[in-house]
């Protein structure tokens, strides 16, 4: 009787746990029954199911990342370059990321590979060198990704959040002539920022000189100014002491022609 009873808590709890799982944070389920899918979207949390007829799967649902080996496109001038980026991503829709991958990360970086691929050959190819070299990559990038997610979200159940160039490698041929032309580019822009220094230098010394002569001109006009102004005070002070003088011999003049008259 024991035993039974022992047999019997023992199922119990057999048919307990496995008629619940838990969905935890970061994380969506789907409930399968005989392989089909009969419930999705379970958050987190305890959940119940059929003990041993139906089984779960549970998925992560935060941004996970997809390094990919770089690959070599070619430019529309037919130059070939090495690109090395990754992809961010996650999963949108449980169900049908299950029914493309069976839910296997690897089968999805799979078939993602070539998305992404493809819609990168097709920015590099309508490019040339010198805009891939000169323009930014983040333009380059979001056409990727929006052309990306579009097939991805409808046939993988996947978002395409991220897609980015780390690193584009040229060819050592590719490369020196680049370089060759970068650099003779750098003293073009030298140059014309030193004649435009002359130029800049010219002109600021032409108006110096220009201050100069305007100071030296006014300066000898005060001066000039300044000596008359000094050789007439003499001459004023000369003619007030004559004038002072007649003053006081005109009174004696006087005296003596009315003496002379008498």
């Amino acid at each position: 009787m024991k035993f039974g009873s022992a047999i019997i808590a023992v199922l119990v709890l057999l048919l307990g746990f496995n008629s619940l799982f838990v969905v935890h944070e970061g994380q969506t389920a789907l409930v399968l029954q005989f392989g089909r899918i009969v419930r999705t979207g379970d958050q987190p949390g305890l959940h119940a199911k059929l003990p041993f007829i139906q089984q779960v799967m549970t998925f992560d649902n935060r941004i996970l990342t997809m390094e990919a080996q770089p690959e070599r496109y070619f430019t529309s001038e037919k130059k070939s370059v090495n690109v090395d980026f990754y992809v961010k991503w996650r999963i949108a829709d449980s169900a049908a990321y299950y029914r493309a991958t069976t839910g296997s990360d690897l089968q999805a970086a799979n078939r993602l590979t070539p998305l992404v691929k493809n819609a990168l050959r097709q920015e590099f190819n309508g490019r040339t060198l010198q805009e891939l070299i000169t323009a930014g990559r983040k333009d380059i990038t979001e056409r990727v990704r929006a052309e990306t997610d579009a097939t991805s979200s409808k046939n993988l159940g996947i978002d395409v959040v991220d897609v980015r160039i780390k690193r584009i490698e040229l060819p050592d041929e590719v490369s020196e002539s680049v370089y060759k032309r970068m650099r003779a580019e750098r003293l073009e822009l030298a140059n014309e920022l030193r004649s435009t220094g002359q130029q800049a230098a010219t002109t600021i010394q032409a108006d110096a000189e220009r201050q100069v002569q305007v100071i030296k001109a006014d300066a000898e006009r005060d001066a000039s100014k300044t000596r008359g102004e000094g050789d007439a005070q003499p001459r004023r002070h000369a003619a007030v002491a004559d004038d002072r003088r007649a003053v006081q011999v005109l009174p004696v003049v006087l005296g003596i022609r009315r003496a002379g008259r008498g």
